[in-house]
This record gives structure tokens, C-alpha cells and sequence, in this order.
């Protein structure tokens, strides 16, 4: 128990240095294991453990997601998703707050992530909030809790892991997760509504987009349709094939 702690507390002090996470949790658990077992036992440890999760799923499927999702981002994705929403919520009481939540369901779709779901929306949705006047309890608010669509909306990287570790399907935990994920963003949406009943000040409606406006923003969305059917699909198709892949791939470095 001493050890554990004294190790959290090295990675701590560590990441307050700025040291990336990876290497200081890398570097820690090296010592660690070097001090308790010895430091050729922890070599050998060291290679292997490499060696192996350099080919295990979860550790490969979770920083693609994320890349996946950073080039939506960078692709303009989200203030496209942001822009569709509003042009249909935003003129009513809390439509901004309203995109917010249904951009933050969309995003979260592409990316699985909740973190980066968060990060963008902040930057896309936060000053467009803030322009117009909204409350910053309610703009903070509704970022912080659209943000966790992301681990329930699949594809989600928590579902991932989840199912690589309990054996389920991952296909059928994406297909679970759809109904919960869009509930908890219509419930978002009904919260944000009584918030704004209650205090008009707090979400002050926007201007009424023209329809032709409104068509030329779904349009604008239409290629976050491809990794949103395309991504669970494939994990659907790719379950059950991953240790042949594997053999595959380690035949082929061999």
C-alpha cells in the first residue's frame, strides 16, 4: 500500500513538471519494479509488456477514436454540427444551449470521447454563448454535461473497453447505447428549458434562420453520416476476427 502511494504521488509531482503522463506513469512504474523485484527482472518485464500491448485492441482502438475525432474537428465538423443545430433551435428561448447539447450528441458520435467532445465544443459553442449573453453557469453547464454523450453515444471508446474485457459484443453494446445516449441528451434539452423558464436572462433566444439557410446547413453535415453508420458497423464486423488479424499481422512482421 506504501508503495502504491508513494508512486501516485511520484507521477503527481512528475506530471505538476510538465512531464507527458505516458512517460511519467512509464518512468514510475520502471523504478517501481526495478526497486521491488529487481532491474533484470524489470527489463525483461518491460520488453514483454511492450511487446504486448503493442498488439492488444484497446490500446489501438482508443487513440484512433481520438484521432478519428480530431480530424472531424479539424475538418469543421463540429461548428458545422453546431451551425445545423442552431439554425433550427435557435430562436427559441435557450437555443444555443439547445445546439450546444444536440452538437455535443453528433461529435460524440464520430469521436467516442468525452474529453474531446468536451474540448471542442468549448471552443465552438462557449463563444457564440457568450456573445449572446448567455449565463455562464449555463453555458459552462451545458458543455460539461453534453460532453459526456460521448462515452454513452457509440461508437464509444468506454463501450470498447467494456466489451474487450467482459467478452461482450461490441456491436451489440453500440446498438445498446443509442437509445440511452439520445434519452440523456433530450432530458439535457428539457433541463435546459427549465432552467431558461425560470430565469429568461440566463438563455436569451437568437434570431430565426431562413430555410434556405437552415438547408444549406444540413447539407453542410453531411459527412459526419459516413463514420457514424460506418464506425459501428465495423466494429460489428470486426468482432470475432480480431485473433486471426492478429496472427496475421504477427506472421507477416516475422
Amino acid at each position: 500500500m506504501t508503495e502504491s502511494l508513494i508512486g501516485f504521488g511520484a507521477i503527481f509531482v512528475l506530471a505538476l513538471l510538465r512531464i507527458p503522463l505516458a512517460f511519467a506513469m512509464g518512468a514510475v512504474g520502471f523504478v517501481g519494479l526495478g526497486v521491488m523485484r529487481g532491474w533484470p527482472a524489470t527489463a525483461a518485464s518491460a520488453s514483454q509488456v511492450i511487446y504486448e500491448t503493442g498488439f492488444a485492441y484497446t490500446l489501438s482502438v482508443v487513440p484512433l477514436f481520438i484521432l478519428m475525432g480530431n480530424f472531424v474537428a479539424r475538418a469543421g465538423l463540429a461548428q458545422a454540427l453546431f451551425r445545423a443545430a442552431y439554425a433550427f433551435i435557435g430562436h427559441v428561448r435557450g437555443g444555443l444551449a439547445h445546439a450546444t447539447v444536440l452538437a455535443c450528441a453528433g461529435f460524440g458520435a464520430i469521436c467516442g470521447s468525452s474529453i474531446a467532445t468536451a474540448a471542442t465544443m468549448s471552443k465552438v459553442a462557449y463563444p457564440a454563448m457568450r456573445k449572446l449573453g448567455y449565463a455562464d453557469y449555463l453555458s459552462a453547464g451545458v458543455i460539461a454535461a453534453g460532453g459526456t454523450l460521448g462515452i454513452m453515444i457509440p461508437p464509444s471508446t468506454i463501450l470498447v473497453i467494456y466489451g474487450i474485457v467482459t467478452e461482450t459484443h461490441i456491436g451489440k453494446l453500440f446498438a445498446a447505447g443509442v437509445i440511452p445516449g439520445l434519452l440523456c441528451a433530450l432530458m439535457m434539452m428539457g433541463a435546459v428549458a427549465w432552467i431558461t423558464w425560470r430565469d429568461p436572462k440566463a438563455g436569451p433566444a437568437g434570431e430565426r434562420t431562413p430555410w434556405p439557410e437552415r438547408f444549406r446547413a444540413v447539407r453542410d453535415i453531411g459527412g459526419v453520416a459516413l463514420p457514424v453508420v460506418v464506425v459501428p458497423g465495423g466494429g460489428h464486423f470486426f468482432h470475432g476476427r480480431l485473433p486471426l488479424l492478429k496472427d496475421l499481422v504477427v506472421r507477416h512482421l516475422r
